[in-house]
């Protein structure tokens, strides 16, 4: 009986721990932020959720993808835009796998295929816009290419969150030309200002004029009043103007006060 026990052991020995050599081979971890695409004799037989999964060595395979928001920076691209201007643009897509399933069995590679679309999109994009309207309207334009890369990529599986233009790079004559515009601009600005101010003092200076000339005595007044002002500074000397016949006059008055 012990033989045969012993015989037994070593038959199926081997084989058990073969056997558990296939079990721990065969669990997969699936993370929380990831979820397995699984494929069973080469075809897709279903999305694994997170945690620990069975996978037959040999007739079945699996291939994991995640699902957090990736950010793929956009390498500068040179463009022309619709009123002829070379300008050097770059942005940053922010974007998410929807389904792991299309992600894998419609596109070779999700990663590669959504920056090399976003590039081409981008440069279309700007060769449709104005150099004005892309360096005023950033957000619009950011909208128009997500909308566009969003349509494309839906069925691969890929959901964009957001696309962001980082950086607008002009030629440096071009840089000139839009400094000496805004320089124009304002100098445009100032000229209607003071202009608009000088037409300010005008009219209240004609609305002084006319409430002078209908109050009786109140030229004298303001004359006193500005009199008063000139002579509580030491410093000011005041001109007074007094015509030559003025003068006859006086004279004339004393001559006769003499007599």
């Amino acid at each position: 009986m012990d033989v045969f026990a012993a015989l037994i052991g070593f038959i199926f020995g081997p084989f058990l721990v073969i056997v558990m050599i296939l079990v721990v081979i065969s669990i997969k971890q699936i993370n929380e932020y990831q979820r397995g695409v699984m494929f069973t004799l080469g075809k897709y037989s279903g999305t694994k959720m997170p945690g620990w999964r069975i996978v037959i060595p040999i007739f079945q395979s699996m291939q994991k993808v995640d699902i957090r928001v990736k950010a793929v920076d956009v390498p500068d691209q040179e463009a022309l835009t619709k009123d002829n201007i070379s300008v050097h643009i770059n942005a940053v897509i922010y974007y998410k796998v929807s389904d792991a399933s299309r992600a894998i069995i419609q596109v070779e590679n999700f990663y590669y295929a959504t920056s090399q679309l976003a590039q081409t999109t981008m440069r279309n994009i700007v060769g449709e816009t104005t150099l004005d309207k892309l360096l005023q309207n950033r957000e619009e334009v950011s909208i128009s290419i997500r909308n566009i890369v969003e349509k494309l990529t839906d069925p691969w599986g890929i959901t964009v969150e957001n696309v962001e233009l980082k950086d607008i790079l002009l030629p440096e004559n071009m840089k000139r030309t839009i400094a000496k515009e805004a320089e124009a601009e304002r100098e445009r600005r100032a000229v209607i200002i003071k202009a608009e101010g000088e037409v300010q003092a005008a009219d209240n200076l004609a609305s002084a004029a006319r409430t002078l000339a209908q109050s009786p005595g109140a030229l004298h007044l303001r004359t006193l009043q500005s009199i008063n002002d000139l002579s509580s500074d030491q410093s000011n000397t005041t001109i007074w103007m007094v015509p030559v016949e003025g003068l006859e006059a006086l004279k004339g008055i004393a001559s006769l006060g003499k007599k």
